[in-house]
């Protein structure tokens, strides 16, 4: 920066305010608070959920957050009360659950995805469209080595968001597993689901993506302009497992029909409009759809190695920190292919 009062301790971070009112501001680091760490971000992804924020779909819009929960980087300082096994150096990851709080119900049953008290990074507390950022220790994702910042942020959420809803199916190797939607969830999805060895199937609008499928690993493309994915599905023998990515309640509906005995419709995308199912197409085959959101800290250790060591790669485009409102931009419109990642160093 060429601001003449710029120190070392100062750092550069996108708020937001109202609707889509970015500023770009100037803050100084401080001790973290006890249970926390300091981050020097070396990389966060920018997700469709970042729009909680950015839309202004908060309690209190008008106080400005910092967006942002797809974040790698590189502890700087350890708040009084961390683990002493998180150190300055260690590089780590903040996913969309910022770190439960170990002490509310759900906890103590060792729920801690659904912990009560629990923020959400990038929407109730300041995320990583930052070169700085805070994180509750217990919300911290150790990286594995060989995994570079930049590719592998989108893993934080969309991977983990696709890998927990895979894992927590039960499905077996072979079992045919259908994933929803060819944008940023949808195209590492099927990349997780061959990797676990299951007979994939990609559907999306259109024929353009079927090559892309392909290339991804899916088996099978059933194009849901022209053929009713159910249907598709049951002609293949009815799908174990259904992961639906699209923002469209009524593009999931038909879904539910292409379930093989006993099979799940896992929702993992967000949409305004709301699922329809006939009560007869869940008792007969006894259906089960079931919403999934992201996993624990531990889990994404898990789902990042896995990721690493079976090859699954996110296509991301990257931009400099300082161009983050045309980066979410580009996001929210749908022109992203398939995931945007900030890179704070520029």
């Amino acid at each position: 920066m060429n601001n003449p009062t710029h120190h070392a301790s100062a750092y550069r971070a996108f708020t937001v305010t109202g609707r889509q009112q970015f500023t770009l501001v100037e803050r100084e680091r401080h001790e973290p608070a006890p249970g926390q760490v300091r981050i020097r971000v070396e990389a966060c992804g920018i997700c469709h959920t970042d729009a909680l924020a950015v839309e202004g779909l908060r309690p209190d819009p008008s106080a400005p957050v910092v967006p942002g929960h797809e974040i790698i980087g590189v502890i700087e300082a350890v708040g009084a009360g961390v683990d002493p096994t998180w150190r300055p150096g260690d590089r780590v990851g903040v996913g969309f659950l910022g770190g439960q709080d170990n002490t509310c119900e759900s906890c103590r049953r060792g729920d801690f995805v659904n912990c009560s008290d629990q923020p959400q990074t990038g929407t109730a507390v300041d995320g990583g469209y930052a070169e700085v950022t805070y994180a509750r220790a217990t919300g911290l994702v150790r990286i594995p080595p060989g995994l570079d910042p930049l590719a592998g942020a989108p893993l934080l959420c969309a991977g983990l968001t696709m890998y927990n809803a895979l894992i927590s199916a039960s499905a077996r190797p072979g079992a045919l597993v259908a994933v929803q939607g060819l944008g940023g969830l949808g195209h590492l999805g099927i990349q997780y689901a061959r990797a676990l060895g299951h007979r994939v199937v990609a559907i999306a609008r259109g024929t353009a993506k079927a090559t892309l499928a392909a290339e991804l690993g899916a088996h099978h493309y059933v194009d849901s302009t022209q053929t009713d994915p159910g249907a598709a599905l049951r002609r293949l023998g009815g799908a174990a497992v259904v992961i639906a990515t699209a923002a469209s309640g009524a593009s999931m509906s038909p879904l539910v029909q292409g379930l093989g005995p006993r099979g799940q419709l896992v929702v993992v995308g967000a949409a305004p409009d709301p699922i329809q199912v006939a009560t007869s197409d869940l008792i007969f085959g006894e259906h089960v759809v079931r919403g999934s959101l992201t996993g624990t800290a531990i889990e994404n250790e898990d789902n990042l190695r896995f990721a690493l060591g079976l090859g699954i790669r996110s296509r991301n485009e990257v931009f400099p920190l300082s161009e983050a409102p045309k980066a979410y931009e580009r996001m929210i419109n749908g022109d992203a292919r398939f995931r945007i990642v900030l890179d704070p160093t520029k």
